[in-house]
C-alpha cells in the first residue's frame, strides 16, 4: 500500500532508521528543512554542503520510507517525515544536553539530577578550563552586574578579585546583600579585606550570616536568575558555575536559602582593629 503516492519500504527496524539518519550528518539537517517549506533538490544540495549525487540518493532513502514526498521539482516532508525529524530533534538536543553536563555531574547538589531534562536544556554551564582557569568567576561577576538584590550561599567566589570589587560597588550603591558564610569562609573575608569589612557590615543593607554546615556547593538568588558554584573542596577553586531562570530551581535555591538561613547566626560588625 502507498501513501502520498509514494510505495512502502519495509525497513529493518525503529533503530535501523536512527542509524540511517545519524550514520550521516546532513540526512537530518535535511529532512528537518523540509518540515519547514518545500525545497528543490539544488537548494538542498547547498543546505547540507553535499553533493547532487548524495543529495539524490538521500532524497530517494526518504520517499521509501514515506518520509518526503515529492512536488513538481519541490520536495516536502510528509507527516511522517515531520513526526520523525521532530523526534530526532528533541532527541540531538538531550544529547547535547547531556554532553554538557556528562563531564561536570559529579560536582553538581544531587536535588538538580531530579529536575527534568527541559530544566538541564535551560542551563548556562561554565566551567574552568586549564587555558581559562577564571571562566566561572567571570560569568559570575556578569550576573552581579545585572541585579539590584543578592543573596548568596557559601559566597566564597562572591570575595575572589573581580567579583568582590563588584560586591563592594552593589553595597554602595544600596543593594541589599545576604550571605551567609562558613565560619572559616567568614574568618578569611575578615582578614583579607579588613577596612572594608568594617565599612561593608556597617550598612544597613549588608548583611552577613554564619553557618558551620553549609552545602558543599554555593547557591545564589539574583533578580532573575539564580547560580550554583562548585568549589573544590579542599582549595577552594570554583570548578564550575551554573545558572538559569527556570522556576523550579529558583523555588529549589530559594528553599535551600531559607534553610540555612533560619539556622545561621549573625555576624556582628567588627568594630575597628578587631579581626
Amino acid at each position: 500500500m502507498d501513501h502520498d503516492g509514494i510505495p512502502l519500504k519495509d525497513t529493518e527496524s525503529p533503530i535501523g532508521d536512527i542509524a540511517y539518519l545519524t550514520r550521516s550528518e546532513h540526512r537530518v539537517p535535511t529532512l528537518v528543512a523540509l518540515t519547514e517549506r518545500p525545497r528543490s533538490r539544488s537548494e538542498l544540495c547547498e543546505l547540507a554542503g553535499v553533493s547532487s549525487s548524495t543529495i539524490r540518493r538521500t532524497l530517494v532513502e526518504f520517499e521509501d520510507r514515506v518520509w518526503v514526498r515529492k512536488d513538481g521539482y519541490q520536495y516536502t516532508a510528509t507527516r511522517l517525515g515531520e513526526v520523525v525529524a521532530s523526534g530526532m530533534e528533541d532527541l540531538i538536543g538531550q544529547v547535547e544536553t547531556e554532553r554538557k553536563l556528562r563531564d561536570i555531574w559529579h560536582w553538581l547538589p544531587d536535588e538538580v539530577s531530579e529536575f527534568p531534562i527541559e530544566t538541564w536544556e535551560a542551563m548556562t554551564v561554565t566551567v574552568a578550563e586549564p587555558d581559562s582557569p577564571y571562566r566561572p568567576i567571570d560569568r559570575f561577576e556578569s550576573l552581579l552586574t545585572e541585579t539590584n538584590e543578592l543573596r548568596l550561599i557559601r559566597p566564597e567566589i562572591a570575595l575572589m578579585e573581580p567579583c568582590f570589587e563588584v560586591l563592594v560597588q552593589l553595597i554602595d550603591e544600596g543593594v541589599d546583600v545576604v550571605l551567609v558564610a562558613r565560619p572559616e569562609s567568614h574568618t578569611y573575608f575578615l582578614s583579607t579585606y579588613p577596612e572594608r569589612s568594617v565599612e561593608m557590615m556597617q550598612q544597613d543593607n549588608f548583611t552577613v550570616l554564619e553557618h558551620d554546615a553549609l552545602p558543599r556547593c554555593g547557591t545564589g538568588l539574583f533578580d532573575e536568575r539564580v547560580a550554583i558554584s562548585c568549589y573544590e573542596q579542599e582549595s577552594g577553586t570554583v570548578h564550575v558555575l551554573i545558572d538559569t531562570d527556570v522556576a523550579a530551581v529558583r523555588e529549589w535555591a530559594q528553599s535551600v536559602f531559607e534553610t540555612h538561613t533560619s539556622a545561621a547566626k549573625p555576624v556582628e560588625p567588627p568594630q575597628n582593629g578587631d579581626f
